[in-house]
């Protein structure tokens, strides 16, 4: 209960900031008048480069982001590895704490922010991005789709999904000892999640980075697809899906 309680709020927390900044974004894109929503769309497309304070302010929203959609997802793993240490707590064998371990793995996903900043800063400059960091290129949009399309269907995909799919076979294949040895078990795990899941979040490019509702869609498919029985057919259901999409998206 501990754990599930600590895990509860750091993705509660999260998602709150996250509700509270797509809120504050929408808020100021309705409230502009016309001359400070041309003076915004020269900074989208790049006439106004990035400030260093912008770029941290997008990188923090893109970590808080990532928390809130995979820390849930990562959650079995998690109560795994809690009930191997409570297990070696009671042989008097005990193992780093549970916080270690989720330590390693968010700073995968925060490594993963520093490039979807990037990839954000150099979309704005080729002003492919709406205000909203909405796509405003078909083929942009298209090619995203696709490409996670295609993505699903790979077996790097399937590889990492199935050590997602499978907590205590990644455990004992993995184990550690030791506070680093836990941080680099989360550091793995985290590296297998993204390379399950990275081509799914340029999906919020498509769909909007803070459309509550395509994040909260995003997220769910991650999860579902790591836990369901038939996750594995899901993926290459949804993979077919995408490529469908963005096929028929390019040719309208």
């Amino acid at each position: 209960m501990a754990i599930l309680t600590g895990l509860a709020g750091i993705t509660t927390a999260a998602w709150v900031y996250v509700v509270l900044e797509a809120h504050r974004m929408t808020g100021m894109s309705i409230g502009m008048s016309d001359h400070s929503m041309a003076a915004s769309m020269h900074a989208v497309v790049g006439l106004q480069p990035w400030t260093v304070a912008e770029f941290g302010g997008r990188l923090v929203m893109w970590a808080v982001m990532m928390v809130a959609m995979m820390v849930p997802t990562a959650v079995p793993m998690t109560l795994v590895y809690a009930a191997v240490a409570r297990k070696a707590a009671v042989q008097s064998n005990p193992v780093a704490p549970t916080f270690v371990f989720v330590a390693g793995y968010v700073v995968i996903w925060s490594l993963f922010s520093v490039a979807a900043t990037a990839a954000q800063l150099e979309l704005d400059r080729a002003a492919l991005l709406s205000p909203m960091m909405v796509s405003n290129s078909v083929l942009l949009g298209s090619a995203l789709l696709i490409g996670a399309g295609v993505y699903e269907l790979t077996p790097l995909k399937h590889s990492c999904l199935r050590h997602c799919r499978a907590p205590a076979q990644f455990l004992s294949h993995n184990w550690r000892s030791g506070t680093i040895g836990a941080f680099r078990m989360g550091l793995r795990l985290g590296a297998y999640c993204l390379g399950c899941c990275w081509v799914l979040m340029g999906l919020l490019f498509v769909g909007g980075v803070m459309n509550l509702l395509w994040i909260a869609a995003i997220s769910a498919f991650v999860l579902l697809e790591k836990i369901l029985p038939f996750g594995h057919a899901a993926g290459w259901f949804a993979g077919a899906a995408m490529i469908l999409v963005g096929a028929v998206s390019l040719a309208l």
